[in-house]
């Protein structure tokens, strides 16, 4: 059991929840605080927190699982993603799939957490579900699937507020089209490994349509786009001052740095930027955010 549970964690890549989870907790924070000061009437209950910890996990692992289910034949092709757990058999087929309909129904269990006061996490489960894994066959039809990805990652913030404060803010927003554009632009990163593959078999990616230059050049635009979305949070949410925007400065060097260090014929070069300094970025946001939210 402990063997085939580990199986499960590296089916899904686990660690990569660290990416959008961070997020979560920031927008559940800011609408906890903007609860505090709008709605007092409207407090954190026990089961938000957790609520929102298990609707991510499920809903990712939901979505990664079947994003391998759904790839297997061309994962097998690939020399990169020849030895994953599917196209090696170290999973079956059925159980993967039996693990996919757990996880989504785990999701929606989880989203019922937050009745009877918040009926909305319910009611647009199914949907958001839907969306979530219908992302795996985007790259097959368009060269948005790298936004797709990111507007899938970008759903975190916005629902975490939605859960705690069901009030329409363009605070989550805003954080939210940053977590946007920030995926967007390391999935492309990401995507040069396969740049001649993609091309090979006639699956869309940037790297594959534009070239590897042009890539980076539209990966480096996405980024950018992520501060100016980080730069005008401040203006709808005035809680984040001074210190989130010296936060800010950090994120752009380490972005800069991250393009500094990309060599597209280096994969452990590419795999570096892609986890450790995009994990580095998520979790100094959210610091950074909980820092200035407090102090």
């Amino acid at each position: 059991m402990p063997t085939t549970f580990r199986k499960y964690l590296e089916l899904i890549r686990f660690s990569h929840t660290l990416f959008a989870l961070p997020f979560a907790m920031l927008g559940m924070i800011m609408a906890i605080h903007e609860n505090r000061t709008v709605l007092p009437f409207f407090p954190l209950r026990t089961l938000d927190f957790p609520g929102i910890l298990i609707c991510m996990v499920f809903a990712r692992s939901a979505a990664m699982a079947f994003n391998r289910l759904v790839d297997r034949n061309i994962d097998a092709k690939n020399p990169r993603t020849a030895g994953r757990h599917l196209p090696t058999r170290q999973l079956g087929l059925q159980s993967v799939l039996v693990f996919v309909v757990l996880c989504s129904l785990g999701f929606i269990g989880g989203t019922a957490l937050f009745l009877p006061r918040n009926p909305i996490p319910i009611i647009t489960s199914v949907p958001v579900l839907l969306f979530l894994l219908g992302y795996s066959f985007a790259k097959r039809f368009t060269l948005l699937a790298h936004w797709w990805l990111g507007a899938a990652l970008m759903l975190s913030p916005i629902a975490a507020w939605v859960a705690v404060r069901p009030v329409f803010s363009w605070a989550p927003v805003l954080l939210g089209l940053a977590v946007c554009f920030w995926t967007a632009g390391f999935d492309i990163i990401y995507a040069l490994q396969d740049e001649r593959f993609d091309r090979e078999q006639k699956l869309f990616s940037i790297p594959a349509k534009w070239g590897i230059r042009n890539a980076l050049r539209m990966a480096a635009v996405c980024h950018l786009m992520m501060i100016f979305f980080l730069v005008m949070l401040p203006f709808v949410y005035p809680e984040f001052g001074m210190i989130f925007q010296i936060g800010i400065g950090l994120i752009f060097i380490v972005l800069f740095m991250e393009h500094l260090l990309v060599r597209p014929d280096d994969p452990k070069r590419i795999n570096l930027v892609f986890f450790w300094l995009n994990i580095f970025v998520s979790l100094a946001i959210l610091l950074i955010g909980i820092i200035d939210i407090f102090y």
